[in-house]
């Protein structure tokens, strides 16, 4: 592990999209930029919320973007330039690996520089 363990913690971005295609493009793009180590996308699920006063219900597909603590806000800076959405759902989690985890957060950095 480097010795600058605060700036190799792995922040989980969690986001929503219209459809995993969207979600996809946006993955490739931050890879390419080496802004992420990795992407999660999950088929559609369901979203129900309030929106211009009604309830809403879409199919959206849900993104996980690993990214390195270092690189999590021009991470999100990017997602939100990408996003379809007027007001996109982008949340920084972080990540609490476990003890065998060392060598994941160590790739995560190494792809994120």
């Amino acid at each position: 592990m480097h010795t600058d363990e605060a700036a190799d913690s792995v922040v989980l971005l969690y986001t929503t999209w219209p459809d995993g295609a969207a979600a996809e493009a946006a993955a490739r793009t931050l890879l390419d930029e080496r802004l992420i180590a990795c992407a999660n996308i999950f088929p559609a699920g369901r979203s129900v919320f309030r929106w211009d006063g009604d309830v809403q219900a879409e199919a959206e597909t849900v993104a996980f973007f690993k990214t390195s603590k270092a690189r999590a806000g021009a991470a999100r800076t990017r997602l939100t330039e990408l996003h379809p959405y007027d007001e996109p759902c982008i949340l920084a989690l972080p990540a609490e690996p476990g003890l065998s985890a060392a060598g994941f957060v160590q790739w995560v950095a190494s792809e994120t520089r």
